[in-house]
């Protein structure tokens, strides 16, 4: 019996000895472990981490930012008005709380004449609450023009109006040497005065000569909203210049001159891209249109004297110190390959509208 426990009793120790090393050790690694996790910074975001610290403004400076920023703010709004009213006018709806833009296009078949069209439409598109009016110097409507009208899907009058032979601009002469898109205009403001019975306390709308060979931002075509009589605004690449635009009495902020390039002692020395009128203006005067007797260059006179005085006209595009329209022309395109093909009775664009 003794010998036994005499014999178990060192065994107990050593176990005991090893039961307390493996303690030990798991002592070390909970300590370890504990100290890790409460000395460890949290990669978990904090409030103070949330919250951004805003460094201390000067409160002028901050007067300005808020004034920056509310001047941003309205621009977006009014971008947001403006796609909300393009999303309303779709298949030949127009808001009657929106003023509408009747845009007058002449246009006359030629090489470009698609191209120019296809890029206007595609500007046009985008404009809320605008009428489309194209004029073609044609006998009869064209197929491409109807074509293009059609897909377009824009509020639109397709009319045509020839010109005669003998007012036909001819292949060599220059551009000023003869009236042009002169009974277009025309007949376009003869279907306005027969077709609109204008009541001034609900109808309100804007005549514009949207030439297809120049270039506009939708800028233009909000700006002309506000037109009570007659506004205008700069032209670039016109007349010899890079802008063409009236100038301003910087007191009374009314236009006080032109600095056309060409022929300032006109009346009105500007480009048929640079004014458009209030639609009732033109009701209330059915003289006023163009002529194709009068001299070159003074075709924008010639409808304007009958409208309105120098001292009447309304600047716009922030006071005539923006461009949102230029007048720019397609160079005529080289086509000696296909004058030879067609003396062999032959054409590359057979069967096909370009």
């Amino acid at each position: 019996m003794y010998h036994e426990a005499t014999y178990s009793w060192p065994r107990q120790k050593q176990d005991m000895k090893h039961k307390n090393k493996y303690l030990s050790i798991g002592c070390i690694v909970l300590v370890v472990v504990v100290w890790l996790w409460l000395g460890t910074p949290s990669t978990a975001p904090t409030h103070a981490d949330i919250v951004p610290k805003f460094p201390k403004v000067d409160p002028e400076f901050q007067n300005d930012a808020i004034r920056q920023r509310i001047s941003e703010l309205e621009s977006e709004v009014q971008y947001l008005k403006a796609t909300a009213a393009t999303c309303r006018v779709h298949k030949n709806q127009l808001d009657p709380d929106v003023p509408v833009i009747y845009a007058i296009t002449p246009t006359y078949a030629r090489p470009v004449q698609k191209a120019e069209l296809t890029r206007l439409s595609h500007t046009l598109m985008l404009v809320p609450n605008l009428h489309w009016i194209i004029v073609e110097d044609a006998d009869d409507k064209t197929m491409l023009v109807a074509n293009l009208l059609r897909k377009s899907d824009i509020p639109h009058t397709h009319l045509v109006a020839p010109t005669p032979k003998e007012w036909k601009r001819k292949e060599k002469e220059p551009n000023w040497k003869k009236p042009r898109g002169v009974l277009q205009r025309n007949k376009a403001l003869e279907w306005l005065r027969n077709e609109l019975s204008y009541d001034v306390t609900t109808d309100q709308g804007v005549i514009y000569f949207a030439d297809d060979d120049n270039a506009y931002s939708l800028e233009i075509f909000e700006e002309m909203r506000k037109i009570k009589k007659v506004g205008v605004w700069p032209v670039g690449l016109v007349g010899g210049l890079m802008v063409e635009k009236p100038l301003l009495n910087q007191t009374t902020h009314k236009v006080a001159g032109f600095n056309s390039g060409w022929r300032p002692e006109r009346p009105f020395p500007i480009d048929m891209a640079g004014f458009a009128i209030n639609l009732g203006l033109l009701l209330d005067h059915p003289e006023a249109k163009f002529s194709l007797t009068v001299e070159g260059g003074y075709q924008e006179s010639e409808i304007l004297r009958n409208l309105v005085t120098r001292e009447e006209l309304e600047p716009l595009a922030e006071y005539c110190t923006k461009v949102y329209v230029w007048h720019t022309r397609t160079e005529a395109p080289k086509l000696s390959g296909e004058m030879q093909l067609r003396k062999k009775n032959m054409r590359s664009d057979q069967d096909m509208e370009v």
